[in-house]
């Protein structure tokens, strides 16, 4: 007998998000991996884990309130769940398996994704490999083309040696601008908390930028020296 629709499994329920709710359900993913004793997580867990200054791009500074109503954004959009913890405490957790309709291991890859934005396969494979084992290339690749195929991830390069890909839960407009940017040539642009490298053809106008700017661009610098560092040893391993 043919099941009825009623009885299909929910489809995957994902829409875009801002940047600090791409920020938040990032965390979530990752310490529901890496520190599964502490979760679910309590608001004050999850605003450091935002705050963090490794492993993410670029860096945010979250107040409490402010991740509490990122929090009740996302619970609305069926994304997190609150319960009760010890103590009478909050405490929260993600329901991407169903929100995404992901696995395991798809869901290490759209956490690492989420945390960081647009990287190499290479760094992917390095960095999603912290919360599920990742073997190998060969091993990456069928996840990747998964991830495409449901519309969760995106090429920003053609397929090769250090292609470049990113999620799919940009708003719009960021998308667009971070396609416009690798089309130019303008890499590591990170959307995942708008801090933006001014490429050399950028206005004057812009250019004239403020000192805290100025500290984003230093710090996308950093970024872009590590990117550097872990293709060389990507190239390296496959030499």
């Amino acid at each position: 007998m043919t099941q009825s629709n009623s009885e299909e499994e929910p489809k995957p329920e994902f829409r875009p998000l801002t940047r600090h709710q791409r920020r938040v359900i990032g965390v979530l993913i990752e310490k529901s991996k890496t520190t599964p004793n502490a979760y679910p997580m309590t608001l004050n867990s999850i605003t450091t884990g935002c705050n963090q200054k490794s492993n993410r791009s670029p860096q945010m500074t979250l107040a409490a309130d402010d991740v509490e109503l990122i929090l009740d954004e996302l619970r609305d959009m069926g994304a997190v769940s609150e319960i009760q913890g010890d103590g009478r405490v909050s405490k929260y957790k993600h329901k991407m398996y169903n929100w995404l309709g992901v696995s395991k291991v798809e869901m290490a890859i759209m956490g690492e994704l989420l945390l960081r934005g647009e990287q190499t396969l290479g760094e992917l494979r390095a960095r999603a490999g912290r919360m599920e084992p990742i073997a190998g290339m060969e091993e990456l690749k069928p996840l990747v083309k998964s991830l495409l195929e449901k519309g969760l991830m995106v090429e920003l390069t053609p397929e090769g040696r250090g292609q470049i890909v990113t999620h799919n839960l940009y708003l719009e407009n960021e998308i667009d601008h971070l396609r416009s940017k690798v089309g130019s040539g303008t890499l590591n642009d990170d959307l995942s908390g708008g801090v933006e490298k001014i490429p050399a053809s950028v206005s004057a106008a812009t250019a004239q930028s403020s000192p805290s700017e100025f500290g984003e661009i230093v710090a996308e610098l950093r970024k872009e020296l590590d990117a550097l560092t872990a293709r060389v040893s990507e190239l390296e391993q496959n030499s």
